[in-house]
């Protein structure tokens, strides 16, 4: 017999969670595809030289610490457009999207000015030889111009999914990755009467790429049937930092969380390099790969964090907790299943990223410690998007704080500096961190009462 909660089904339940988890995973694996075929045509710029790879892997560091701040901040926007939206609110679900958009645009104008004109001195941070600064330098400055475009699709996707939305951000990836691949296809290698960029034409596909979602994720909002119709006008560029501040308290957490892992990458990043350029190479390629699991695995986390707001809105406790349920049941399927090719088909994974068989053998170990460990990362990241959901992002921030700076970062360096260890040590760390990072978050979400909290939005007018 079929249990009902509220008036809402399980079946209906199941139906509301999948429609908007298969287009993220859609989207996550349309992505993941994206970065692998890339990286794939950038190792073959020169097979036997890992320099590109390499370029590419200390650029994302920097990048990453900018993609880090505003996705927390566009997270924050969406809990608020969630719990607006189950509380029935049109009016502060529209000010919350237009005031997250507006301010983010300003912000990251500044950023991408500082890394566009400093990029050479932030990649000293690394130590690069000089080849490697070189190559570095010239994507780092040509990919900062897409970084506005990043923030807008950011902001697009948070208050689309924070509505129950994932079709439409699934429909503008897809645009936008075929873009990329196209262009890197045609602008790496110099095809269809292009001269061969080779990095820089990595680079510069990945700025076109942007540029065309965020100009349609732009159209979905404005147009005549989208959310911020009516506020095309000149009112829609006036700041109100009250509100700004509010979306920033929720979201800041979240942008520290995902900051404390990009500064821990780049002190990880250069204690990796001292064991070597193939040894780097292979990290960089595994944690391409590793997408296979953790990215499908994150659309539940964001389903977590929309249907929690949702219920909280509503003021539905039971309907919350039924929701949780179900999305905890998918991802940990979903798990299994993407971490089992981790672990018995490492090397045919590997060998889809380079014709290096040295990358292949190395890499290969990465894949099978870290498909061990899929299930505590993506269950926490479950736990995690029900928390933030709730208005608690300040939870999530302080286990990764705890994962990273009190396991992985002081294991690593005393393994590397100390010990002398080996690469796959320092990945049986990383191991480790996530396991101890999913016991936190079980803990602290069993003492948590998620499903009775204040919107965020009255306590931000409180």
């Amino acid at each position: 017999m079929e249990t009902s909660t509220s008036n809402v089904s399980l079946k209906e339940i199941r139906k509301n969670i999948y429609s908007m988890i298969l287009p993220i995973t859609i989207s996550s694996i349309l992505e993941m595809t994206t970065g692998l075929v890339s990286m794939a045509m950038i190792g073959r710029i020169d097979p036997s030289n890992s320099t590109a790879v390499n370029a590419i892997g200390l650029s994302q560091r920097i990048t990453q610490v900018v993609w880090a701040l505003f996705k927390g901040i566009t997270t924050g926007a969406s809990v608020f457009v969630a719990q607006a939206y189950g509380a029935n609110n049109p009016k502060k679900l529209k000010k919350v999207i237009q005031q997250t958009i507006l301010s983010s645009l300003i912000v990251v104008i500044v950023l991408q000015q500082i890394i566009f004109w400093n990029a050479s001195k932030l990649l000293t941070i690394f130590n690069p030889n000089p080849i490697l600064l070189e190559n570095g330098t010239l994507y780092l400055k040509t990919v900062s111009w897409g970084l506005p475009f990043l923030v807008i699709m950011l902001a697009v996707a948070a208050a689309l999914q924070g509505m129950g939305n994932a079709k439409t951000p699934m429909a503008i990836g897809f645009i936008m990755n075929f873009i990329n691949i196209l262009f890197s296809f045609v602008l790496i290698f110099g095809y269809l009467g292009s001269v061969p960029f080779g990095i820089k034409g990595a680079a510069i596909a990945i700025v076109i790429a942007q540029f065309c979602g965020a100009s349609i994720g732009l159209y979905v909002l404005f147009s005549k049937s989208g959310i911020l119709s009516s506020l095309l006008n000149k009112n829609f560029f006036k700041l109100d930092i009250k509100e700004v501040i509010s979306i920033y308290k929720v979201g800041i957490p979240t942008s520290l969380e995902s900051i404390f892992w990009q500064i821990a990458a780049i002190i990880l990043t250069k204690a990796i390099l001292t064991f070597g350029d193939t040894s780097f190479a292979a990290h960089q390629l595994g944690l391409q790969a590793e997408s296979i699991s953790y990215m499908p695995a994150a659309g539940f986390g964001v389903a977590a964090t929309t249907f929690i707001g949702h219920a909280l809105g509503s003021r539905n406790s039971e309907l919350g907790k039924a929701y949780l349920k179900e999305t905890m049941k998918g991802a940990i399927y979903v798990t299994i299943f993407c971490a089992s090719l981790l672990v018995f088909l490492p090397k045919f994974i590997m060998g889809a990223l380079t014709p290096n068989q040295e990358l292949i053998n190395l890499g290969a170990k990465y894949l099978i410690i870290m498909g061990l460990v899929q299930i505590p990362q993506n269950v926490s990241g479950v736990l995690n998007g029900a928390l933030r959901g709730a208005g608690f992002t300040k939870v999530p921030m302080y286990v990764a704080g705890a994962g990273l700076w009190g396991v992985r970062v002081p294991m690593t360096l005393l393994l590397t500096y100390k010990f002398h260890s080996t690469i796959i040590a320092i990945w049986v760390v990383m191991g480790i961190d996530l396991i101890v990072r999913f016991i936190l978050s079980y803990t602290i979400y069993k003492t948590k009462n998620i499903y009775n909290r204040e919107l965020v939005f009255n306590e931000a007018n409180a």
